[in-house]
């Protein structure tokens, strides 16, 4: 890979992360309901959960830079629709929209990171570039709502960032591939086979948002404020993915006890905002571990990182919906419970598989 595209990859998925977090300080300033706000943050997800797997299939077939260049002119197009727009119907909807664009973007982006043979370092600084995007998303935003008054603000910022690296991708090229083909039941079979870790990135990944999507209500805070709290989760993450992709810990126990710190860490926000740091760098180090694990399949990395991106946004778009009715009906405290429960369940099912990683399923 070379620094050209490297330095485009990297910037895009700071760009793409940072717009699709900058509506978060400011998620009070579209309504008081605490499902409204698990609404608007999940239909991001949404959008990217219905597209990741689709375009990881068609990295493989098609390449990748085609659907990187696709998934950041969404981006862009989608964020300066978010400016002039307040109306929660065409919110939900652009937010939507906005998360096709990164879902086309991230798998290709992951596809081709973990067909690199540094697969591990490089994983490691993609997840590092990603929630630098978050921090900066959230930090950015919630100062420049505070200062000048204008929800919007931040959204503008990154919308014309993301510029940047849309434009970028026309000069990146890659290496002529060979069309991949797919024995009959190949998806499938890699759903079965790997059942336990797509559970486990539903459950793992849409804790860290479901912690994201509550905090403004539940905290009350000043949206300054709230983004400092947050930002420190993905600062959290980005040291744990520098640390731990030079590590050679085995995935599969590392997996099983971030796991079970991850749900008391989750009782722990309940309490204490410092609860952040620690869901961040646990998450950290599960995104990389389970990484590692799937980059042991020597073929259809094009498939696994579109299951992973999907299974990852399937997380991130169903438990802040769930957890924020479960808030209104039953209150806050139940809700982070839940989140301690769902975490010591994937616990009990780590490693249930019914192959080793270096089975294709093919």
């Amino acid at each position: 890979m070379t620094l050209r595209t490297k330095l485009t990859l990297f910037s895009g998925i700071f760009c793409v992360m940072a717009l699709s977090n900058a509506i978060v300080p400011v998620l009070s300033s579209y309504g008081s309901a605490s499902s409204l706000h698990g609404m608007i943050y999940a239909a991001y997800f949404l959008g990217a959960f219905v597209t990741t797997l689709p375009a990881g299939i068609l990295s493989d077939r098609l390449g990748r830079i085609l659907l990187i260049r696709t998934g950041l002119a969404i981006t862009v197009t989608s964020g300066l629709f978010l400016v002039v727009t307040r109306d929660p119907l065409l919110v939900l909807s652009a937010r939507f929209i906005e998360g096709i664009g990164a879902g086309l973007f991230v798998a290709a982006t992951m596809s081709y990171v973990n067909s690199e043979p540094d697969h591990v370092q490089m994983s490691g600084w993609l997840m590092a570039s990603m929630n630098a995007g978050l921090v900066a998303g959230l930090l950015m935003t919630g100062w420049l709502a505070a200062l000048r008054s204008l929800p919007a603000s931040g959204i503008l910022l990154f919308s014309l960032l993301s510029a940047v690296p849309a434009l970028a991708a026309f000069f990146v090229h890659e290496p002529e591939l060979p069309v991949t083909a797919y024995p009959v039941g190949t998806v499938s079979r890699f759903i079965i086979q790997f059942g336990w870790l797509w559970y486990s990135t539903i459950i793992l990944i849409g804790i860290t948002g479901v912690v994201t999507s509550l905090y403004p209500k539940y905290s009350g805070a000043p949206s300054d404020i709230l983004g400092f709290w947050i930002a420190g989760m993905s600062i959290a993450t980005i040291a744990a993915v520098l640390i731990f992709s030079r590590t050679s810990l085995s995935p599969q126990p590392t997996i099983r006890l971030a796991a079970i710190l991850l749900g008391v860490a989750a009782i722990i926000t309940y309490y204490t905002a410092a609860g952040f740091l620690l869901i961040g760098a646990l998450a950290g180090v599960i995104m990389i571990a389970q990484m590692a694990f799937l980059a042991q399949v020597p073929r259809h990395q094009g498939v696994l990182m579109g299951l992973f991106s999907t299974t990852s946004y399937l997380g991130m778009a169903l438990l802040p919906v769930l957890a924020g009715f479960i808030a209104e009906s039953m209150g806050f405290f139940v809700a982070f419970a839940s989140l301690a429960v769902a975490a010591a369940s994937v616990a009990a099912t780590i490693g249930f598989c019914s192959c080793t990683p270096e089975s294709p399923g093919t």
